[in-house]
């Protein structure tokens, strides 16, 4: 098989499994327009009543500013906690490093019914259950190894010799990773603070478990729309879920095309 036909064939399909994926999740889109009051597919007749109601409604908005506020939290965190354990890592190379590089990647393999169980048990003396507190630690310690893994790979590109010249010019390490390390590995570092943000605005599993009254971010709000009624807002509100996950997806790709632009002009 000559390598263009089967870069080709690879590349499609590539594209059926990912439209296999995401196609079924699309269906939210013409349940969210239907007139009715409970989920039907529109038959002729759209509506926007549903998207109307969910930013009009105090406690659909709440949820969201509660999500965003614990999404951007845990992005922060698990973007500092993971990139520092990476470039640790990277830079403390041994037989146990690797040991170490697997207990942190832990999170990602346990299953989150399990994840969340014993969050609930260790949130439960230290008083931070049903906090935002709380859920943002849970959300960190989820999230931090997608960030270790995508900043581990910008490192595997990165030249030591470039740490090492600005060690030998006298750049304190603080100085040397400020200005040397990281702006060579943000791709990396932005890209993992991309996926936590995902991670912490999707999440469910954990969020059913150590949240109740207090907190009250939209996927809870909308597995509780469709466990107690068939409201088709939580339609409208998994489109604004996609839209978000898809936007977040495509600046990531504008800005990293830029970077590579910018890369290309240079050299």
């Amino acid at each position: 098989m000559k390598p263009g036909l089967f870069a080709r064939l690879n590349r499609v399909g590539a594209w059926m499994a990912l439209l296999f994926l995401v196609l079924p999740a699309l269906i939210a889109i013409p349940v969210s327009l239907t007139p009715k009051r409970f989920l039907s597919m529109p038959k002729g007749d759209y509506s926007w009543r549903h998207f109307e109601f969910l930013f009009s409604s105090p406690e659909w908005l709440s949820s969201f500013a509660q999500s965003g506020i614990i999404a951007v939290s845990t992005a922060v965190l698990a973007t500092a906690l993971g990139t520092l354990a990476a470039i640790g890592l990277w830079r403390v190379t041994s037989k146990y490093s690797e040991m170490v590089r697997a207990f942190l990647l832990l999170p990602l393999i346990i299953p989150q019914i399990i994840s969340a169980m014993a969050f609930y048990r260790l949130l439960i003396p230290l008083g931070l259950l049903d906090t935002y507190a709380g859920l943002i630690l849970a959300h960190t310690v989820l999230a931090a190894p997608l960030v270790l893994i995508t900043v581990s790979a910008s490192l595997a590109n990165f030249d030591p010799k470039l740490e090492q010249a600005s060690r030998n010019l006298g750049a304190p390490a603080w100085t040397t990773m400020r200005r040397v390390i990281l702006p060579s590995i943000r791709p990396g570092v932005f890209a993992g603070a991309l996926f936590a943000f995902i991670l912490s605005w999707d999440e469910i599993v954990v969020t059913l478990f150590i949240s109740k009254f207090n907190v009250y971010t939209l996927p809870r709000r909308m597995w509780n729309g469709i466990r107690e009624n068939t409201d088709p807002t939580v339609a409208a509100a998994a489109v604004v879920l996609i839209a978000v996950t898809l936007g977040a997806f495509a600046v990531s790709a504008i800005v990293s095309r830029q970077r590579a632009q910018t890369a290309l002009k240079e050299d």
